[in-house]
């Protein structure tokens, strides 16, 4: 049932970058005003970058001067004005790039707060089906990339690209009006040559910047999953094999950062030959000319200061490329989760109109897996107001209807309706804030006993607190607690035991009052004295209301209003207690055998 995104990163890499930039582009704007000054400063700063080379060749050309002159005049050669107007161009250049970066960096740390808060909304979308599939561990690392990502392509694509060039262009029109052509020549020439090296390198090693990339993900959540089985890997003195698995992929991650070293050494070695070979024919060039008569010393300066100036910048912009295909591999995986669509959809904006909280399951079938069949036909009534309890061998579907009822899942064929109104068509935040659930497995957040009761119920009393504490029976535990209820419960709660997260969870759910109440497996975690003391205090909380309970101990639900028994996805017996004991079929005999295992 996985759906797997066929938008925009299946496309051309220039119709994913432009649905990237879309993306991007309001973030931009949500600071124009910045993003306005930013650029100014940044003419500004080329602007500057541009004339210190000139300002160079008029300080040589006087100093060349002091030679013919005599030495007791020297003051009246010395270039003050010169020297000052250098230091204070140098100054602007460096001051415009510093306000640049400060002005900027506040729409880039937008921009990362903004989308990184938007894939976390769209994560918690997703379906129940896209969660089973997921690492959390790669996941965690495909989000911490692409937003560095999306700050590094904001960042380079304005204020790197875009003057570089500018820079280029400016530094060949000085040198096609003021020198012989010779050397706009070699210039243009070594920049086209520069650029086609870096893009057909680049695109190579995209390839195996990829690879590192998944590698390192992989490695990471290897080591989260081994980290978060901890007790399961001591119970099966695992740890030589789980250490193998990580030196595996650690392995697989060395072999593909090794391959990404390789193609950069080229990569680089590459730009540096074109570089050199530029930068030497300049000079070479400009010797000649000097020697000729043609050219002064200044000249031969400012041209040596023009290529210094010119290829740091293109140099950098190797790198920008470079970096900026890195990063866009690093978003890839992030605009895929983006563009990854829920299989469970809201498809209608009705309210839930809740009077009684009748809940009917009318001729479903459903499976997770198209050739497995898990409830079949299947029609089962909850009356509003009443109890009724699933029973049933491992297998039949018994938990698969909480799922449904929650939508998790939408059924294949037939509905699920409350009052008569199909939970298709109703938001599913709306449908879940009337549903409550003691789920078979509590999983808690590494947070306080106190705030994760009040996950159900955030501006909850301490007054109403208390109430459902002791209901749940936790007295003991806040009392033996360290801290009380400000005490940390640890990662996933593993520092409680299966009954007491059990007990939270019944507390939880007592705290929120739902309309329509769910246990699944409730009490499977807990003692015999304690399950009777729960079982009494969810019978109270749940008289009046609708409650779906799953059961396996069937001595918890002897006093439920009905009992249906679930086999094969289907429900073959109906009753309460005493009638379906009195048919002596598929109850009696569960009933039995859980009674001879108990003896």
């Amino acid at each position: 049932m996985k759906h797997f995104s066929q938008g925009p990163t299946q496309a051309p890499e220039q119709l994913r970058i432009r649905h990237w930039l879309q993306s991007l582009w309001p973030y931009l704007m949500e600071y124009r005003g910045r993003v306005i000054l930013a650029l100014l400063c940044l003419v500004v700063a080329k602007l500057a970058s541009v004339a210190m080379p000139f300002l160079l060749k008029y300080q040589v050309d006087h100093l060349s001067a002091l030679e013919s002159t005599a030495a007791d005049n020297w003051w009246l050669w010395f270039p003050l004005g010169l020297l000052l107007a250098y230091g204070a161009v140098r100054f602007l250049n460096v001051l415009m790039g510093e306000v640049r970066d400060v002005l900027f960096g506040r729409v880039t740390e937008r921009a990362m707060r903004r989308m990184s808060l938007k894939l976390f909304r769209h994560l918690h979308q997703l379906s129940l089906d896209f969660h089973l599939d997921r690492q959390t561990g790669a996941l965690q690392r495909d989000i911490e990339r692409g937003t560095n990502g999306i700050s590094f392509l904001m960042r380079f694509f304005v204020f790197n690209i875009g003057p570089t060039l500018l820079e280029l262009a400016l530094v060949i029109g000085v040198l096609l009006l003021n020198y012989p052509p010779v050397f706009a020549l070699i210039t243009a020439l070594a920049v086209v040559a520069y650029v086609g090296y870096t893009v057909k390198m680049t695109e190579w090693r995209t390839h195996y910047i990829r690879q590192a990339a998944q590698a390192d993900s992989s490695t990471h959540a290897r080591a989260l999953d081994s980290l978060l089985n901890y007790e399961t890997v001591k119970y099966f003195t695992a740890e030589q094999r789980e250490s193998d698995a990580y030196d595996q992929a650690l392995a697989e991650w060395e072999q593909a950062r090794r391959k990404n070293r390789l193609t950069l050494f080229g990569l680089n070695g590459g730009q540096a030959l074109i570089i050199s070979i530029a930068m030497s024919a300049m000079l070479m060039f400009a010797a000649y000319y000097v020697v000729i008569g043609e050219m002064t010393l200044g000249d031969f300066t400012l041209v040596n200061a023009f290529m210094f100036q010119l290829f740091l910048p293109l140099n950098f912009l190797g790198f920008v490329y470079r970096e900026i295909k890195a990063s866009m591999a690093n978003i890839e995986r992030m605009f895929e989760l983006l563009d990854e669509v829920p299989t469970v959809a809201d498809k209608g904006t009705q309210p839930l109109n809740l009077s009684a909280g009748e809940v009917r399951f009318q001729q479903v079938d459903f499976g997770y897996q198209p050739p497995r069949a898990i409830l079949q036909q299947l029609d089962l009534t909850i009356p509003a107001g009443k109890t009724l309890a699933v029973v049933g061998s491992s297998g039949a579907g018994k938990s698969t209807l909480t799922k449904l009822l929650f939508r998790f899942y939408d059924v294949n064929r037939g509905s699920v309706t409350i009052d008569g109104q199909s939970i298709a068509d109703v938001p599913q935040q709306a449908l879940r804030q009337q549903l409550g659930i003691v789920p078979q497995d509590t999983v808690l957040f590494n947070d306080t006993l106190k705030n994760n009761l009040l996950y159900a119920k955030p501006d909850a009393s301490d007054e109403e607190l208390m109430a459902v504490i002791r209901m749940a029976h936790l007295e003991t535990l806040l009392d033996n607690a360290e801290k009380g209820w400000d005490t940390r419960v640890g990662e996933r709660g593993l520092k409680l035991s299966g009954g007491e997260k059990q007990r939270i969870a019944i507390a939880r759910m007592l705290l929120k009052k739902p309309a329509i109440m769910v246990f699944d497996e409730a009490t499977s975690s807990l003692d015999s004295d304690t399950e009777r003391g729960i079982m009494e205090a969810i019978r109270q909380v749940s008289k009046g209301h609708t409650a779906l309970i799953i059961a396996h101990r069937l001595s918890t639900i002897v006093e439920a209003d009905i009992i249906a028994v679930l086999e094969a996805g289907q429900i073959v017996e109906q009753g309460s207690h005493d009638a379906l004991m009195a048919q002596q079929g598929r109850y009696y005999q569960l009933w039995q055998g859980q009674q001879e295992l108990s003896e």
